[in-house]
């Protein structure tokens, strides 16, 4: 029986890794062989294949790794940005990691040091957005500046390479990234208008407050009669 979970688990992972890839190709925030996804079921992780083709990806591709890296169930090799992926999961309560080359999102990433808080919406990423230090991809460097910029946030920033997020989902981590690139892409918008506004930090709390009442509200089973 519980092989049988185990493997009903593995193949719910693969087919949403699968198609959370297939969703960010559609939308333009991967291109070719670029980006990479994974997913977390307790000791298990499923991870896109290095040189995998997001558009194009299937759930038998996607390989099975566990919180060490060690292939539990690999078809294709995983993708070299494995270490990140790992290191998140083992510093941050994160169910799903996505990692991305979007092109406002990497255009920010190779000028900025962050992307300042101009939106109320990038409270839902914890604020502004770090970039993380440029590392060679796959390189253990890499995991730790994207774990140093992660701190507080549920998205960062990776100089001179892309963007990656995280969430208690695969669908929540997809959704970091679009808010992301959707973010970056205003930012710059806004910089070859003028100097963008950023948001005071009473600004902010005003907008937590607002959305913890609303959220509140929401929950809030409706009054008899």
């Amino acid at each position: 029986m519980a092989h049988e979970r185990s493997s009903g688990t593995i193949d719910r992972l693969r087919a949403e890794v699968a198609r959370a890839g297939r969703e960010l190709a559609a939308c333009g925030l991967v291109t070719g062989l670029a980006g990479n996804v994974s997913a977390r079921a307790d000791e298990l992780v499923a991870v896109t294949p290095t040189g995998g083709r997001l558009a194009a990806l299937r759930a038998d591709e996607i390989a099975i790794v566990d919180l060490e890296g060690a292939l539990v169930d690999a078809p294709l090799a995983p993708t070299s940005e494995l270490p990140f992926h790992l290191a998140i999961y083992r510093h941050y309560d994160a169910a799903a990691v996505v990692h991305t080359h979007p092109p406002m999102a990497t255009a920010v990433a190779c000028v900025a040091d962050e992307l300042p808080c101009i939106h109320y919406s990038l409270l839902g990423l914890g604020g502004n957005v770090r970039v993380a230090r440029y590392a060679t991809f796959g390189s253990s460097g890499l995991a730790a500046s994207v774990i140093e910029a992660l701190e507080g946030r549920t998205a960062a920033l990776m100089g001179s390479h892309g963007a990656v997020t995280y969430g208690t989902d695969l669908q929540a981590a997809v959704d970091a990234t679009e808010l992301l690139e959707w973010a970056c892409s205003v930012y710059l918008h806004a910089c070859a208008c003028g100097t963008p506004r950023v948001l005071a930090q009473d600004e902010r709390r005003a907008v937590v407050e607002a959305l913890e009442a609303y959220d509140h509200a929401r929950r809030r089973p409706p009054a008899a009669g």
